[in-house]
């Protein structure tokens, strides 16, 4: 019996699974402030429990593109905490690290680096929240794979073609093919996909052989007609795709009718809204994997805090409220206060059994007032539980329902009422309200020479990413592009015949979507020039100040400015390095060398200045000044070259990637594809939360 179990150990991967883990979510939050901290610990002390192979992120690891302080230091001890020791990796990576992580400084994974010592190695794909942005496009997870600590996969910055290269793993007689997308808006996505832009490597040897894991960080539920990835767009090779981003936990595989996949969505480790879909009890996922066979198991997280929510409608308990009574708004307060201390009751029962639980649980009642009645206030009514609900001020939330008139206006389509509100459950994002503030404007304030949709990229990258001269990049360019057409068409100098153009141009621009998306990139890129330029200007001039200060400062006066002090480091710091308690060869089947190494990528920015309207100038002057002077000569034009000197080795696994018409890149890499399909052989058993090693290996070829 130990002889199979031993067996089974060599040959079966126990990966731990966990997504949306939000790390510095509310940090300054009194009372949930260290909820994301205290979960995160949890969930890597269960794999440290359970000597997982490995633990797979699926995005979202940190809740802020730029985490402070603290959050980057709670996470670096957490990690250097539970996965660093001497426990050797059994498992050994069989592709070209230089192309798996050919975006990091050390492009090999963290466990076989010699400086390292590294028990339970981490990867992990980037989400929408901690994804890589500014002049470096550089995230929250790079730093941590500068450090040792993680291994960050699945990053593409293409806008052409992606080409995702899988990390090749083998543990004994067990293969696996990792798969990883970091989070790419998901518009973007869906027209690459839909255009075959998107192609998934395979091993050229003994493809049908491998395990083909996928970890993907998008939205999954049609959120509108692009704004999410189907799951058939996926290659039906995929054996199981880990889901990130949606945050209901739904951990439990289930199978694609179409492609015969398995989709698994383990969902958040913390409440970040409140809405139905994070009621559900939060669980990380233990996966075993042996051959072509897998297991899921189910492990409840015990230190998230409690989350309750219940709906009233008002108008169904007519036989307790009047609207016409006076007193009627004292009866519904009562009647919220029963609810909330029935929750609160439900609350205390689940703590008690679980006292690694937080004390103050989450507390939502949403009132439908519709039908003629009134709201209370909610902030009188939370003052009676400061002290024992962690969300005081918003446990009562009033909405009412739209009502939607037919035809007839006596008649009301009770069908057609709105479940929720709309405020409940979905995300607003800032592209998608400049959309809606400037259809319903007045005319005179509707955009004449910009789309909407361009005018929401620049915004959210304005929101989102801090790119301060993003508007004012994008309205740049595209008033030069517009004025480049219309010297191109000769229009003549007449207001009218200008409108009319700038409007065929302006409509031709909103059908192209893709063309509309390269200006974005285009100011982009120019404001992050632009701000790379400020940034020297203004250390040139600190340095000349410098100068200039130390020759002022050579005197005796006592006017003059004090003189620069000297920092000395100090010549002692020895640093005495302890054995590691094993030898070269302790860890396992994996060797603690390097692998190979790759140049790092040089780029060579120019930027050249272009001649800009004054900021209140109509399309009538803008166009006046294209009428050229005698002399001088035409309008400058601007120009960007990124040169990448990268040389991959050339393996039977390599992206090859196409960059658009301002990149030049000079690595030359090789793509090779089978023509055959995998054969399907995914056996799930359905017990979750019991492992049963491996029952029966049931296998079925299919064929496109």
């Amino acid at each position: 019996m130990s002889t199979t179990n031993s067996q089974d150990d060599e040959d079966t991967f126990k990966i731990l699974i966990a997504t949306d883990i939000h790390l510095g979510y509310l940090e300054k939050d009194p009372v949930r402030g260290n909820d994301t901290f205290v979960t995160f610990n949890e969930i890597l002390d269960h794999a440290q429990k359970n000597e997982v192979d490995f633990i797979l992120l699926g995005g979202d690891l940190f809740h802020d593109n730029k985490p402070s302080r603290k959050t980057v230091h709670s996470c670096l001890e957490s990690l250097r905490k539970y996965c660093m020791g001497d426990r050797p990796v059994q498992f050994e990576i069989l592709s070209d690290q230089a192309v798996n992580f050919h975006y990091s400084k050390f492009p090999w994974v963290n466990y076989q680096d010699r400086n390292l010592n590294i028990a339970i190695p981490i990867f992990s794909i980037h989400g929408n929240h901690d994804d890589p942005t500014g002049a470096d496009a550089l995230c929250a997870l790079d730093i941590l794979s500068c450090a040792g600590l993680l291994n960050h996969f699945g990053r593409s910055t293409s806008v052409e073609k992606i080409d995702i290269s899988p990390i090749l793993l083998r543990k004994g007689r067990t293969k696996i093919a990792l798969y990883g997308l970091g989070a790419i808006p998901d518009e973007r996505l869906y027209r690459m996909f839909v255009n075959k832009q998107v192609t998934m490597l395979r091993p050229k040897e003994d493809e049908d052989s491998w395990f083909n894991l996928f970890v993907i960080h998008q939205n999954r539920s049609k959120h509108g007609a692009t704004n999410y990835i189907p799951e058939q767009f996926l290659d039906d090779f995929i054996n199981l795709v880990v889901w990130g981003h949606e945050h209901e936990c739904k951990i439990a595989p289930s199978q694609n009718e179409q492609q015969r996949f398995y989709v698994s969505q383990p969902g958040s480790s913390v409440v970040t809204s409140l809405s139905p879909g994070e009621t559900v009890k939060k669980h990380i996922g233990l996966l075993h994997v042996k051959g072509k066979t897998m297991k899921m198991q189910k492990i409840a997280l015990e230190t998230v805090r409690t989350f309750y929510m219940e709906d009233v409608v008002l108008a169904d308990h007519r036989d307790l409220f009047n609207p016409d009574n006076p007193k009627v708004t004292q009866a519904i307060q009562a009647f919220c206060m029963e609810k909330v201390e029935s929750m609160l009751d439900n609350a205390e029962r689940e703590r008690l059994g679980n006292p690694r639980q937080p004390e103050k649980p989450l507390i939502r009642l949403r009132v439908d007032y519709a039908g003629g009645f009134e709201p209370f206030s909610v902030h009188r009514f939370s003052q009676k539980y400061m002290d024992r609900v962690a969300n005081p001020k918003d446990i009562i939330y009033f909405f009412r329902h739209r009502e939607q008139k037919e035809k007839n206006d006596n008649d009301l389509n009770f069908g057609k009422l709105v479940s929720r509100p709309a405020s409940e459950g979905m995300t607003l994002r800032v592209e998608d309200l400049v959309k809606q503030y400037f259809q319903t404007a007045e005319k005179k304030v509707q955009l004449s020479l910009l789309t909407e949709r361009g005018m929401g990229e620049a915004v959210q990258e304005f929101v989102d990413k801090e790119e301060k001269d993003a508007i004012e990049e994008l309205v740049k360019f595209q008033l030069e592009k517009t004025q480049r057409f219309l010297k191109e068409r000769r229009t003549d100098a007449e207001e009218e015949k200008i409108d009319e153009e700038v409007r065929k141009f302006r409509e031709s621009r909103k059908k192209n979507t893709e063309e509309e998306d390269e200006e974005v990139r285009e100011a982009m890129t120019r404001a992050r020039a632009h701000r790379s330029e400020d940034a020297d200007l203004i250390a040139a001039s600190s340095d000349e100040e410098l100068m200039d200060t130390g020759m002022k400062g050579t005197g005796d006066s006592d006017d003059g400015l004090p003189a620069t002090s000297s920092r000395g480091r100090g010549l002692a710091r020895g640093r005495g390095r302890g054995a590691r308690g094993q030898n070269s060869t302790a860890r396992g089947s994996s060797r603690r060398g390097r692998g190979s190494t790759s140049q790092s990528a040089t780029s060579s920015r120019t930027y050249k200045p272009v001649s800009v309207p004054a900021k209140n100038m109509s399309i009538m002057d803008a166009f006046m000044s294209l009428k050229p002077e005698p002399s001088l000569n035409s309008s400058k034009s601007y120009s960007e070259d990124i040169i990448d000197d990268s040389d991959l080795e050339d393996i039977s696994i390599v992206p090859s990637f196409k960059v658009n018409q301002r990149l030049s890149t000079t690595s030359s890499l090789s793509k090779r594809r089978s023509e055959s399909q995998t054969s399907r052989g995914v056996d799930f058993e359905s017990d979750e939360d019991e492992f049963d090693p491996f029952k029966s290996t049931a296998t079925s070829r299919r064929t496109k």
